[in-house]
């Protein structure tokens, strides 16, 4: 089996590296853009793979989506599916936002499927909601491989769980073709409310109305909306870059990232004000559209109760910073990071297996922070965030990690070892690691 192999980095970081686009904002614009009658022009791109698996989803459900130079353009309309089966792939915000859509499919039902882990994850709750809205599906278990049968929604008011945002996103996101209003509820306690936020602020460019009420956690789409073509251009990847901020705390460096000077719409921008509160240099240059980290090396301080309910995507690099800071860290309201593609709280604890002291307490991470870590074979349960989160700590450990599924990186950020190996790091994909384990996929 393959290894991403990862040796200790005891060089400095120098070098400039542009962050890319936002999965998070593309994932949206290419689905909102498919539901507008007309064409609409999505000005940045991604090579993430759970973007490939939005562009075959759409394909599958008959939408031309054109890649241009510098992003894309999409042929919005009706829903004429090509053989009856909608490909996810591994993207849980493609399956979960595009199921409900499926009731907008012309002449014959539409099963959407994916790859088996995804296939693992429960979706239950979103699917009872779907039902109580008025589409008509049919599933095992609640898990794809769901079928949807064409019937667009009545609406009314909805009650579902706040656990994940996927969830209430893809609820609102198909309100708007309802034939009433629809009040949609999010059961406390509400989780990763930065994501919807960002959906109902991208619904409104495309022209569609969103009503939030006072508690903050219902919303109220009313009926036979149309969403309307648009011309967008995409923020960058604060979730990427995220790792790159992380990884310029734990080493002397010079490293200039461009593309990126503001926190702007994406729900984990809030990284950008934990580095500098943990005593991390950064230099923002907005005439230049970049920031900067310039040090000739210093140790972190943490001492902070950071609640992550809202920033789960957070919690593999905030957990390795955490790890090699001062002081004690404690990542509060992990829960949804339980349900992403991993069980990540269970993954992160693995850093224990390389001197740290990390220990999983209810719904917190208590982490007290080591000067220095050990390598270790860790599996990253094939987890895009876990495996860059481990290879950060590597380069801070003794000795030569090795992790398992080296290529899950890609399902976000494609760009990622080379972005490594253009700063100076040591991290390859070997083949034939002799490592007595077997390789681990997802449990929930």
């Amino acid at each position: 089996m393959a290894r991403l192999i990862v040796n200790k980095n005891e060089g400095k970081i120098q070098g400039t590296v542009r962050v890319p686009s936002s999965k998070y904002h593309l994932h949206r614009a290419l689905i909102f853009g498919s539901l507008a009658d007309g064409k609409s022009t999505i000005t940045g791109q991604s090579g993430a793979l759970h973007i490939k698996d939005s562009l075959n989803s759409l394909k599958d459900l008959g939408i031309t989506v054109t890649k241009t130079k510098d992003g894309y353009v999409v042929e919005g309309g009706k829903y004429l599916p090509r053989n009856g089966t909608v490909r996810v792939g591994s993207s849980g915000t493609t399956s979960q936002f595009l199921l409900g859509l499926g009731s907008r499919s012309i002449g014959s039902p539409v099963t959407y499927d994916g790859h088996k882990a995804l296939k693992a994850r429960p979706m239950g709750p979103l699917l009872n909601a779907l039902s109580e809205m008025g589409v008509k599906l049919e599933s095992t278990n609640d898990r794809l491989p769901v079928t949807v049968y064409p019937g667009l929604p009545e609406g009314g008011h909805i009650k579902i769980q706040g656990t994940l945002s996927q969830w209430i996103s893809g609820l609102i996101i198909l309100a708007p073709f309802a034939s009433k209003d629809t009040v949609i509820e999010a059961i406390p306690p509400l989780f990763e409310k930065t994501y919807i936020n960002l959906t109902i602020d991208m619904m409104s460019q495309f022209g569609v109305k969103v009503i939030e009420h006072e508690n903050g956690r219902m919303w109220t789409v009313p009926a036979n909306q149309a969403y309307q073509p648009c011309d967008l251009s995409l923020e960058p990847d604060l979730s990427s870059a995220a790792f790159l901020l992380v990884l310029a705390a734990l080493h002397p460096c010079d490293l200039t990232l461009e593309g990126i000077s503001e926190a702007g719409s994406h729900p984990e921008g809030k990284v950008l004000e934990l580095v500098q509160q943990m005593g991390v240099p950064v230099s923002v240059d907005k005439e230049n559209d970049s920031i900067r980290i310039q040090h000739d090396g210093i140790r972190p301080t943490a001492d902070l109760e950071i609640d992550m309910k809202d920033i789960p995507d957070l919690i593999p690099a905030m957990s390795v910073l955490a790890a090699l800071s001062k002081g004690q860290t404690i990542l509060k309201n992990i829960g949804p990071g339980r349900l992403k593609e991993s069980d990540r709280v269970k993954a992160m604890v693995q850093l224990n297996k390389m001197g740290a002291d990390i220990q999983e307490v209810g719904d917190d991470l208590i982490i007290n922070g080591v000067e220095s870590l050990t390598a270790a074979s860790i599996s990253t349960y094939n987890d895009h965030r876990v495996e860059m989160a481990f290879a950060l700590a590597a380069t801070r450990a003794e000795g030569a990690s090795d992790l398992t599924f080296p290529n899950a990186y890609k399902i976000s950020y494609p760009e990622f070892l080379d972005h490594m190996s253009q700063l100076g790091l040591d991290m390859k994909i070997e083949q034939n690691q002799k490592v007595n384990r077997k390789e681990s996929v997802p449990a929930w």
